[in-house]
């Protein structure tokens, strides 16, 4: 199957526009203002007495994203600062800074790929989301530290600053799924990909972590692929569906740096039916639940 794009808006990458130099972004002034609400955030958590993992269970985040928010590498969602000044007893002083929140990010403009740009456009803008991925976790699952080891051992090589700024670009992609109204999401993940420890055991292990805890939000549903199907609808390769609000369904194929939006009808609908094979082929999300808990204990 051919996947094509449109040059308008939902515009595909040309073979080798990953390579072309980026303008410069200037997003200084907003990073200073995550990193200042960070900052704030931390004081008032341990004010309150609580740890990084307690507080994260409070707000439904993972220690790890507790601790990237409270860097400033993490943006919140601007509708999550009602929730994180009720928990943190901030009596209205978080909430006076939405405004201000909503502002820095429409000001601050995160480094992504060329060829990649369009999608994260249309992720943005998402009532529905659904993934089928054979390589690696879906990005707006993964943890900071597994982002930042697949960047780091991508080739050709990346300049640390480069990684720096996509593992931020990742993280800040990441506030969708807390966006209100929810989003649904679903994914499937081969569960060859579940057992690869990306970036060492300890990194992987929180990795696998973070995938329970999301998995558990009443708009997500995680199923895994296990190794042992004899029939299989994705043969073809992984590939994303997306539903921007107001708009028809679009279908996104990626494969070494090159990226293709499909907006032809027809094409959308034979993606649209293999994922709903894919999803009756995985595993149940509770038994995928229980095979990634069955990870977790193997070491």
């Amino acid at each position: 199957m051919t996947i094509t794009g449109q040059r308008n808006g939902l515009q595909p990458a040309e073979p080798g526009e990953e390579k072309r130099p980026e303008a410069p972004e200037d997003s200084e002034g907003a990073a200073d203002f995550f990193r200042a609400i960070g900052k704030m955030i931390k004081l008032l958590r341990e004010r309150k007495g609580l740890t990084q993992k307690e507080f994260g269970q409070l707000i439904g985040y993972g220690e790890d994203q507790v601790s990237s928010l409270e860097r400033g590498r993490r943006t919140l969602h601007p509708d999550m600062l009602e929730i994180v000044d009720r928990v943190l007893d901030a009596g209205g002083l978080l909430l006076a800074l939405k405004p201000d929140l909503e502002a820095a990010k429409s000001r601050a403009r995160v480094r992504h790929p060329a060829w990649f740009r369009d999608f994260v456009r249309l992720e943005a803008e998402a009532v529905e989301l659904h993934g089928y991925s054979t390589h690696f976790i879906p990005g707006l699952l993964q943890t900071e530290q597994h982002a930042r080891a697949l960047y780091y051992m991508r080739r050709p090589l990346l300049a640390e600053q480069t990684i720096e700024e996509r593992v931020m670009a990742r993280l800040a992609r990441q506030t969708i799924l807390a966006k209100w109204p929810f989003p649904e999401f679903s994914w499937i993940i081969e569960e060859a990909v579940l057992r690869r420890p990306i970036g060492g055991w300890d990194v992987h292990h929180g990795q696998l972590e973070q995938l329970i805890r999301i998995g558990r939000q009443r708009n997500v549903s995680l199923q895994v692929m296990p190794m042992d199907r004899a029939e299989h609808a994705g043969m073809g390769g992984p590939f994303t569906l997306i539903t921007p609000k107001g708009r028809g369904q679009v279908g996104y194929v990626e494969a070494q740096n090159i990226s293709r939006l499909c907006t032809v009808a027809e094409e959308v609908r034979i993606l649209a039916s293999q994922y709903g094979l894919l999803r009756a082929q995985a595993l149940t999300p509770p038994e995928s639940t229980a095979l990634i808990q069955k990870m977790l204990g193997e070491r």
